[in-house]
């Protein structure tokens, strides 16, 4: 049998392997009848057309090393994976790739349209899925769902009757947000906020009367062909004589009010605002307080109807202009200003979305969402980490208004509604009867039996916004409607992992939905992220193209690298974290730092699987504590302090805290020290002595294998296999997680050691600084006024003069005479004196540093004088000065460096 690694570790092939091995041998598949507690999460759904981003990147890792931590903790745990169906992005895509074949989706017709998209998404709706897979996530992908599978198809058309039937569904005429490029109804989420730099308009409207006019403002000149008042401040004193009058609108001759509102800001341009009730929201709001007129001036696609009078058929930008140049002509233009200011944008159209009265499906919100309060205020159900975004999520539950769920698409769940078309002429106007049921034979039959024999149907074409699905994940990936052992074991579910820009959007929609159809909070807590910023700590974005592609860094460093980095990154729960990037060389240091945090794990296995004589850790035994030498004893400690540092860390979410704990262990007390201490022993004669540095060498391995494996699954399942040797059916990831034995741990012997260690560390720093060869070895005299001190020195003799290369060892508590010519150190209360008589030539090594000190008071001095000659700050390249700063800064850092150790010579 041979218990070891291939000398290098080549992480692509190590991944793949693990990745496919944990699939075919569904190691994460989830069983509701196992035993354990359960611990379930349910994947932030990606869009059925994205790839992997950054985000997806940074989301991923931190809930796969949750789910690990908890499925070696002996949880009952289920990660459920799935796709969202994305209605806007998908017809988006299928839109322009009929548009490039001359088509419209109109040509097809809605049948072949949806078979075209059911073809697309079996084609290439699955690279997300693939791409997940890369990042080597523990889902079960037995359970993967869609949003429009059948089961979840089911659950939403559940959801839309019950809601319907109690009251709470119903049509309505108001302002949403609509994309003249899709021609649909767009969520808030689906709108990106853009800076523009436009104008802001003067208008004079002439009073009715004759007596004068009042000046108005806007950013869209069109919109004021559908205006019905103009409003003030109450409180103004400019304009209260001229509250109730009437203006008489431009080009379109309507008398309009005058009327007052407290909305109105007074500070604001003139103080006075038109009023397009039907092209704004505010102006809604404002309109019905005052039951205004509400006149809708534009068509669906973004021109202007019969209501803009002479403009009509004209696209709404060409209709800004001629409605300024008509305005200009007719003496009512007073100026144009440049301004900038924020446009809403469709997010998958690519255009202004333009606010715009349309008859829609709505759910009465309230019910909803006061439930939710009420779980949030009297059970603090869910707990936000961090909390401060309890208090944004309880606003918005506050705040919410109805929601619109209907879009004007094909790709999607149809609204189970038919319009009895018979009733009104064969079309569907706003006064059309409908029956909503859960299909069109029962649909048929209730229209018959209300409207007679004759009565025709026809289903309303809209379908429902993909948030309304997506608020029933939680749930509906577990079965609902139906009693299932999922839906019994894992809902609710544990832990909710997302980010803070669709607290809003999703959270919120999960929590309201869960609550009202299974009366419990979909999660018990809500782990809310951060963002990933670039390398200049900006936002990523596909507008400024500065996103990181993290399959680029998962080929050049592993996955394993990547993930550990994202999450070692994290300085505390919710915090974004930045990226270090080098866009030139594709390259990132701090990526590379993880990949050779791997290659140290890997080196230092290999090196302690060549030293336990081809025997594995259950064949080594634990050592007996009656045998532990002091190194033995320490790093035993210091890995059960570090088994209950981690567990605290990731219990409370602190991840990123306890990546780095683990990264200091593992390299610095397990590598740097623990190793280097036991070499001897493991290399000499004391058969007894290197038994018990093998056990302990294994032990702590195997210990730190399991620690590690939710943050850097793939490394650890390869080297936990070749160290125990355990065989194909068994798998670290599936092992229970270390637990603190309190009778390793020894906080009185770790500060004692920490002392030795920092008596070794003065001792090659010394050398370092003297630069003694590492061949030669040296005296060297401690002195210390503790017993304790010295009690702990004389135990660590045998170390001190194994890695500080001694062979003369002095301990003292005071020094009986001067030593001679030396050079001294501290660390606690100890001096650390090397005597230097005939180890190095004191003048040769001074005259060596007073040349390195020259040439770098020269340095000083060449940048001190080209940073303050005027014409070079004020002329030269901003990255060329800053370049002579950093080096000033460098040259006179190494002056004082070198003062110093002329100093202490």
């Amino acid at each position: 049998m041979t218990v070891n690694l291939p000398a290098q570790y080549d992480p692509q092939q190590t991944e793949a392997k693990w990745q496919q091995y944990w699939e075919d041998h569904q190691v994460f598949k989830a069983d509701p009848n196992a035993p354990g507690d359960p611990y379930c999460v349910v994947i932030p759904p990606p869009n059925v057309t994205g790839s992997l981003h950054m985000g997806h990147a940074f989301e991923s890792a931190l809930i796969d090393t949750l789910v690990r931590y908890q499925r070696m903790q002996g949880r009952n745990t289920l990660w459920l994976p799935g796709t969202d169906h994305a209605s806007i992005a998908v017809q988006s895509i299928l839109d322009r790739q009929l548009k490039a074949d001359g088509q419209h989706r109109d040509d097809l017709g809605r049948e072949k349209f949806l078979e075209r998209a059911w073809t697309w998404k079996a084609e290439s709706g699955g690279k997300i899925t693939n791409q997940l897979r890369r990042l080597g996530v523990s889902v079960d992908w037995t359970r993967e769902r869609f949003t429009l599978d059948e089961g979840l198809s089911e659950a939403v058309l559940e959801a839309f009757i019950r809601l319907y039937n109690d009251g709470l569904i119903y049509r309505g005429n108001y302002l949403v947000n609509w994309c003249p490029e899709s021609q649909s109804a767009v969520s808030d989420l689906e709108v990106d906020q853009k800076e523009v730099n436009g104008h802001l308009w003067h208008f004079r409207y002439p009073l009715s009367d004759g007596s004068g006019f009042m000046e108005v403002a806007t950013t869209r000149p069109e919109t004021m062909l559908g205006d019905t008042a103009v409003a003030v401040n109450p409180k103004d004193p400019r304009y209260q004589s001229l509250i109730g009058k009437t203006l008489t609108l431009p080009l379109m001759n309507r008398d309009i009010p005058i009327i007052a509102d407290d909305l109105v800001d007074r500070e604001f341009g003139t103080g006075c605002v038109k009023v397009t009730p039907a092209h704004d929201p505010n102006d809604f709001a404002m309109g019905q307080r005052h039951n205004l007129p509400q006149i809708n001036i534009m068509n669906k696609d973004g021109s202007l109807n019969e209501n803009a009078g002479e403009f009509q058929g004209q696209d709404r930008f060409v209709a800004r202009k001629n409605v300024v140049q008509r305005l200009d002509e007719a003496g009512f233009l007073v100026k144009v200003e440049d301004y900038s200011h924020s446009v809403p944008y469709s997010e998958r159209g690519k255009v202004p979305v333009e606010p715009l009265l349309s008859t829609q499906w709505y759910i009465k919100i309230r019910p909803l969402a006061d439930f939710a309060l009420s779980c949030l205020d009297d059970e603090n159900s869910p707990q936000f980490v961090p909390e401060r975004w309890r208090k944004v999520y309880r606003d918005w539950l506050v705040n919410l208004q109805d929601w619109c769920i209907s879009r004007q698409l094909w790709w999607g769940h149809q609204i189970p509604a038919w319009y009895v078309v018979s009733e009104t002429d064969g079309d569907i106007t706003d006064e059309t009867p409908f029956i909503v049921a859960k299909s069109e034979a029962e649909a048929t039959q209730q229209a018959q039996e209300r409207f007679g024999d004759e009565a025709d149907l026809v289903r309303d074409p809209d379908v429902l916004d993909t948030w309304f699905s997506s608020g029933l994940w939680p749930f509906s990936t577990m079965g609902w409607p139906h009693k299932t052992e999922d839906l019994e074991t894992y809902f609710p579910t544990s832990t909710l992992v997302t980010g803070f820009d669709i607290i809003f959007f999703w959270v919120a929609r999960m929590t309201m939905m869960s609550g009202y159809f299974t009366g419990k909070m979909p999660f018990q807590d809500v782990y809310i992220h951060g963002l990933v910023r670039d390398e200049n700590n900006q936002k990523m974005s596909k507008s400024k193209g500065n996103g990181i592609d993290p399959l680029l860094l998962i080929n050049k460093y592993g996955t394993d690298a990547l993930r550990y980095t994202l999450i070692r990154e994290v300085a505390g729960a919710g915090q974004d974290i930045r990226l270090e990037y080098d866009r030139k060389k594709d390259e990132s240091v701090s990526v590379e730092a993880s990949r050779n945090f791997t290659n140290k794990l890997w080196n230092a296995s290999r090196f302690v699987m060549l030293n336990l004589a081809e025997q594995t850790p259950q064949q080594l035994g634990t050592p007996n504590p009656e045998a532990l030498e002091l190194a033995d004893r320490w790093i035993l400690s210091r890995f059960g302090q570090t088994v209950r540092q981690t567990s605290d860390y990731v219990n409370h979410y602190g991840l990123g805290e306890a990546a780095k704990g683990l990264y200091e262990f593992i390299w610095g007390d397990f590598c740097d020290w623990y190793i280097e201490l036991v070499k001897p022993r493991l290399q000499g004669d004391d058969a007894d002595s290197k038994r018990v540095a093998q056990q302990t060498l294994a032990v702590v391995l195997d210990g730190i294998l399991k620690l590690l494996h939710p943050f850097l699954p793939h490394i650890t399942e390869e080297v936990w296999q070749v160290l125990t040797q355990s065989g194909d059916e068994v798998c670290l990831a599936t092992q229970a997680y270390p637990q603190v034995n309190e009778a390793w741990i020894d906080e009185e012997l770790e500060s004692g050691f920490e002392l030795l260690i920092g008596a070794i560390r003065t001792i090659r720093n010394l050398r370092a600084e003297l630069e003694i060869k590492p061949s030669l070895k040296i005296a060297v005299i401690l002195q210390s006024q503790s017993d304790r001190e010295r009690d702990i020195l004389e135990r660590g003799q045998a170390y001190i003069e194994t890695l500080g290369k001694v062979d003369s060892f002095t301990l003292t508590d005071v020094l009986a005479e001067e030593p001679g010519q030396t050079i001294a150190g501290v660390v606690g209360t100890v001096q650390v004196l090397i005597p230097l008589a005939g180890v190095v030539d004191i003048g040769e090594i001074r005259a060596k540093i007073e040349k390195r000190l020259a040439k770098a008071e020269a340095e000083v001095k060449s940048y001190a004088g080209r940073l303050s000659n005027p014409n070079f700050v004020n002329k030269a390249p901003d990255a060329v000065v800053q370049g002579a700063r950093t080096a000033l800064a460098e040259a006179e850092t190494q002056v004082a460096m070198l003062q110093n150790r002329l100093s202490r010579l």
